[in-house]
């Protein structure tokens, strides 16, 4: 039985993940997860046969982000470019996205962008 949710936002974006999950869940492809929160952006690299986390990048890391945060479009940009330095570690060239449910757009969208752009193919 599903706890029932009483937050509306929440259960918007779990209907959008659960519309979008079972195309990325079905893929053979290793799959990059991300997480959005008010303040960071977290990404993760989950192997698609075991389900084992190869790799995670986060904007709380001050290696990738830096001492300068803000929670904002170019830390995201930040994210999604060290997700592709760790796909190309791990000889990743090609991945699904999945964006648990969050909306294309803003940091997600950034992240995604950045990731293309340094390499990685999704």
């Amino acid at each position: 039985m599903k706890a029932k949710i009483h937050n509306e936002k929440l259960k918007r974006r779990r209907a959008r993940g659960t519309r979008t999950g079972l195309s990325v869940r079905l893929s053979d492809r290793p799959r990059v997860v991300v997480f959005r929160s008010a303040k960071h952006i977290y990404a993760q690299l989950v192997d698609a046969a075991t389900g084992k986390t190869l790799g995670t990048v986060s904007s709380r890391s001050k290696s990738t982000v830096g001492d300068t945060y803000s929670g904002n479009v170019e830390s995201a940009k930040k994210v999604g470019a060290a997700l592709a330095a760790l796909a190309k570690e791990k000889q990743i060239d090609s991945v699904v996205f999945n964006r648990n449910g969050f909306l294309y757009h803003g940091r997600v969208k950034a992240l995604a962008d950045a990731a293309r752009e340094a390499g990685l193919k999704f």
